[in-house]
């Protein structure tokens, strides 16, 4: 294994040449001592600084359909024989959906993302979509509209974008080399058969990964080497949430340090790309997601498909208090101001200390 100060500088010089990184280097940063964490998000942030400024994006996810899926990925609240406790219904109204994106918008979101469970759209479900990215973009203008509806049939990737979409999410999830552990209904290649599709119809290609499933860290190396040679634009990063009730009920492999590392091998993986804070952050990065704003440049707001995220405030707050400022604002929101509480408890008093 390189050590890791030679693998950062080889990892800076591939990016500044525009060339391809070197898995063992990848590898190397994964495999980083704590002494040297700080090292590897120095490396990555320099990168998302050069490219992207002080700017965030931010991001808000509607599910239109939700639970009663047919796949049977392990992962997933939303599978086939899932026993989580998550909200099931069928499709909201254009007129619903367009409702709940407008209080993201209103909380600073610059992108609204369409989502439904299901192996993949109907022809009329893509015309059902069509009608919520319209009310969507006619009640919040210039706001862009990303759908991620699942597996894509011919033609439907150029339909959508005849009908308003602006990008299209299909993630990878692994690597190619596991995939099949974690789902048996379809394949690594349908996967990437789609974020193709999507590419090629113009479509602003947006696909990442979960992490925290039992995988290596070159399996981890391997699917952000994969979507760099999609050449896709956005990168979700999700950290793995074990509902209840799933097959990976109760796996816990991550804690802060690692997820760290994995946004910093990401980053130097796609120096350019648009790496997306998603689902599971708060439970595994808790008190280092500033931190992690450092490699980032883009974040889910609010709550996520099956799971609730923290206040979209807090949100805001975190953003604001790391110097950041959300895509589309002038100037960065006002810094957060909070009273100061004169001590009455513990010495000098009757109350209990706060100890």
């Amino acid at each position: 294994m390189p050590a890791v100060n030679d693998a950062l500088d080889r990892l800076a010089a591939a990016a500044d040449a525009g060339a391809a990184p070197d898995a063992a280097d990848l590898e190397a940063v994964l495999a980083s001592a704590d002494a040297e964490l700080m090292d590897v998000v120095a490396a990555a942030a320099r990168l998302r600084f050069r490219h992207f400024g002080n700017t965030v994006k931010l991001n808000y996810l509607v599910n239109l359909k939700s639970g009663l899926c047919p796949e049977d990925c392990g992962y997933c609240s939303q599978r086939l024989g899932s026993k989580a406790d998550v909200l099931k219904y069928t499709w909201l109204s254009p007129e619903q959906a367009a409702e709940q994106a407008a209080a993201g918008v209103a909380g600073g979101a610059s992108r609204v993302c369409l989502v439904s469970s299901g192996r993949g759209p109907t022809d009329l479900d893509v015309e059902r979509v069509g009608k919520t990215i319209a009310a969507v973009k006619n009640a919040a203008p210039g706001v862009e509209v990303c759908a991620c509806l699942g597996l894509l049939k011919g033609g439907q990737a150029e339909r959508l974008a005849e009908l308003g979409a602006d990008a299209y999410n299909h993630n990878l999830n692994t690597s190619e080399d596991t995939y099949a552990e974690i789902c048996s209904t379809h394949t690594f290649a349908d996967r990437v058969d789609t974020v193709n599709a999507a590419h090629g119809a113009g479509l602003s290609p947006c696909s990442g990964l979960i992490a925290g499933m039992g995988e290596s860290d070159a399996d981890l190396v391997s699917v952000a080497l994969g979507l760099r040679e999609l050449d896709v634009d956005s990168i979700p990063v999700n950290f793995l949430l074990p509902f209840d009730g799933t097959p990976l009920e109760g796996t816990w492999e991550l804690d802060p340090r690692r997820c760290l590392r994995i946004l910093a091998m990401v980053r130097l993986a796609n120096p350019s790309a648009e790496v997306r804070l998603a689902a599971g952050r708060e439970v595994h990065l808790r008190q280092m997601q500033s931190l992690a704003l450092q490699i980032v440049n883009s974040v889910f707001l609010g709550d996520y498909l099956t799971s609730e995220g923290q206040a979209a405030k807090d949100d805001l707050a975190l953003i604001a208090d790391a110097g950041l400022v959300p895509l589309g604002l002038e100037s960065a929101p006002e810094a957060v101001r909070e009273a100061v509480r004169p001590r009455k408890r513990g010495a000098g008093t009757e109350v209990a200390p706060n100890a």
